[in-house]
């Protein structure tokens, strides 16, 4: 395990990171290899387009089919791409790097190779910080990354019937993919547990779609990642055998198979039957909630690398690295530290900062001006609500933040009440509009004359004498329900604040 990069952040360990068996403490170590699927026009070495969910073989070309006689050229933005990720992670990046042929037989892979970097990739030793969630012990981490390479994914299998018996069992192939640009990111076996592996994941999801390198969709197989997992008895002893996993299509999916597979090794150690573990790639099984054996690795895959003949070397400037570099926003962990500083706690943080376009958002109500807890308050609260019951996004609701940030002033300096602002904002959610061209219309500004508020509250108590004299009888829990007679009379107009202190000076008058 190499560690380059020491954190000076608090290193939390959950409680799932160790198994006692036998009196005996057992560590799971976890490495992930991700790839992402960049969101370019066009294919890394062609001009097919590189769209999900077209036709099968609808965006294919011959030199995606690897025809005699065709040539690549590579795609630049696959390289601004990965230039940009290698510089998030804070890699050290090679002015010179190269492609390789990689060579396998697989029915997807028409050409019988796959271009990709094998000995020189375009960044290597970065790492990535995440922050836990609170309902995971909080705290922070820092997981190194190894490398970052560029290669071209492969097609796609798609099996069709199950009865062998009677023949209709066969598979069809969807070259559309082939071709299509990746970035692989293979971290160090830094990871400790379900929990840290998923938010490891989570965090380079975010950060792609930060960068705009790429959506991440896990559901369409944009970002996909495959987890190698194995325990030991202490920490300084070697590793154990690892085992990888696939067919995972969400965080929440790797955590849990991650954490069967590791409970599956430790229940086998505790058997007695160790050397049952064995090297192979097992599938999650999410009907089941089990791992299941794919295929066994007898050994180490021979690829054959060689340098790719037909593509030059990828030469780098330094200033063309300074000019990516300068032109990247603000990054996940850059926005969360941001946000603490203004005092956020750390599950705001986390919730606010991790979408990023809730993220963008919050930040254009804060440039109107708006209190930072009251807006983190609102995003987090009625419109996150609003978003979940309506299966919304942020960025198509019609509120703007310009709205919002008026609607937290105009509460925040009496004109309107915390209820009646509820009221405006479902509104403003729905419809649009002006929160001050509203609250006009409907006659929502608050009372917050005392004069006003007063002869209310006289006319309440008139009407309620036997209230009133239990109240001053001692059951002083009855304010509350004068409260809401003064409230009801108001339509909910009436100044909280200056109502209660007019009440309660009504209220404990001497006779």
């Amino acid at each position: 395990m190499l560690h380059r990069h020491l954190s000076t952040r608090k290193s939390v360990k959950g409680k799932e990171c160790r198994a006692q068996v036998d009196g005996q403490d057992y560590e799971a170590v976890i490495g992930i290899e991700t790839h992402v699927q960049l969101s370019t026009l066009t294919k890394a070495f062609c001009s097919c387009p590189s769209k999900y969910g077209s036709h099968p073989n609808s965006n294919v070309c011959p030199i995606c089919m690897g025809l005699p006689g065709c040539l690549p050229v590579l795609n630049e933005r696959v390289v601004e791409s990965a230039v940009k990720l290698g510089v998030a992670l804070h890699c050290q990046l090679s002015l010179k790097s190269k492609f390789d042929r990689k060579q396998y037989f697989y029915p997807d892979l028409p050409k019988g190779y796959q271009i990709s970097q094998h000995d020189i990739p375009i960044a290597r030793n970065g790492f990535v910080d995440v922050d836990i969630p609170m309902e995971f012990g909080g705290g922070h981490r820092r997981f190194c990354i190894t490398r970052v390479h560029m290669e071209e994914d492969a097609g796609k299998l798609i099996h069709a019937g199950n009865d062998r018996l009677s023949g209709s069992f066969y598979t069809q192939v969807d070259l559309n993919r082939a071709g299509v640009p990746l970035l692989e990111i293979v971290s160090e076996p830094d990871m400790r547990s379900g929990v840290e592996a998923a938010e490891y994941a989570a965090e380079l999801q975010r950060m792609v779609r930060y960068l705009g390198v790429s959506n991440g969709n896990m559901q369409e197989g944009s970002l996909r990642c495959d987890v190698n997992v194995s325990v030991r008895p202490k920490e300084d002893l070697p590793f154990g055998t690892k085992v990888e996993i696939k067919n995972m299509n969400s965080f929440s999916a790797m955590q849990r198979a991650i954490d069967f597979e590791i409970s599956r090794q430790v229940t086998l150690h505790q058997e007695g039957q160790g050397d049952k573990i064995v090297q192979e790639t097992r599938l999650w099984e999410e009907e089941s909630q089990r791992t299941i054996t794919m295929r066994v690795k007898e050994g180490l895959a021979d690829y054959r690398y060689f340098p790719e003949p037909d593509l030059p070397e990828v030469i780098l400037t330094q200033d063309y690295i300074d000019a990516l570099k300068a032109s990247l926003p603000e990054l996940p962990d850059e926005k969360r530290r941001r946000y603490e500083r203004m005092g956020l706690s750390m599950q705001d943080v986390i919730i606010l900062a991790n979408d990023s376009d809730v993220a963008t958002f919050f930040d254009a109500v804060l440039e109107k001006g708006a209190d930072v807890k009251m807006a983190a308050n609102w995003i987090m609260g009625d419109i996150a609500a609003f978003l979940k019951s309506e299966k919304l996004s942020i960025s198509e609701i019609k509120l703007t933040p310009l709205e919002l940030a008026d609607l937290i002033a105009l509460i925040k300096d009496g004109t309107i009440s915390g209820k009646i602002g509820k009221e405006v904002l479902v509104e403003l959610l729905a419809k649009g509009g002006s929160v001050k061209a509203l609250i006009e219309e409907k006659g929502l500004v608050q009372i917050s004359d005392p004069d006003v508020i007063e002869s209310m509250v006289d006319k309440i108590l008139a009407e309620n004498p036997k209230q009133l004299e239990q109240y001053r009888g001692g059951k002083t829990k009855l304010q509350g329900f004068f409260v809401g007679q003064v409230m009801k009379a108001s339509k909910g107009k009436a100044n909280p604040t200056l109502l209660s202190k007019i009440l309660l000076d009504k209220l404990n008058a001497k006779q």
